[in-house]
């Protein structure tokens, strides 16, 4: 995955309605934050591709790609730490979250061991 695919990436699932309806407001802050990056890097050259709206997805993440591309986008370290900040929030959002209503003998965890007797 190239650096713009991360930006392009981290853009799509933020734009996921599902994601932030039910996202942190840290997630949300970090979506926030990394459309501001891009919106920076792409106003020199004068786009609106981020806010298209009504396009298919795949056509909206390849114009998107390109202009990032053209952009210079893969070398702007803060745009591409600011990407990388919002994907590990995302990805640490949904660990650990269980739903354990009814539930008997839950473990909730990495590498933990648990042994249950139920009577």
């Amino acid at each position: 995955m190239t650096e713009v695919d991360i930006v392009v990436a981290a853009l799509a699932a933020g734009a996921s309605a599902g994601l932030m309806e039910t996202a942190s407001a840290a997630v949300r802050d970090a979506y926030d934050a990394l459309r501001v990056a891009v919106r920076r890097r792409l106003s020199a050259r004068g786009e609106e591709v981020l806010d298209a709206e009504q396009v298919e997805p795949a056509v909206w993440e390849a114009r998107l790609r390109e202009e990032l591309i053209a952009s210079g986008a893969d070398r702007d370290q803060e745009l591409l730490a600011t990407a990388e900040n919002f994907r590990a929030l995302v990805r640490s959002e949904g660990k650990n979250q269980v739903d354990a209503r009814g539930a008997k003998g839950v473990q909730v965890g990495d590498h933990a061991t648990q042994t249950n007797t139920f009577n």
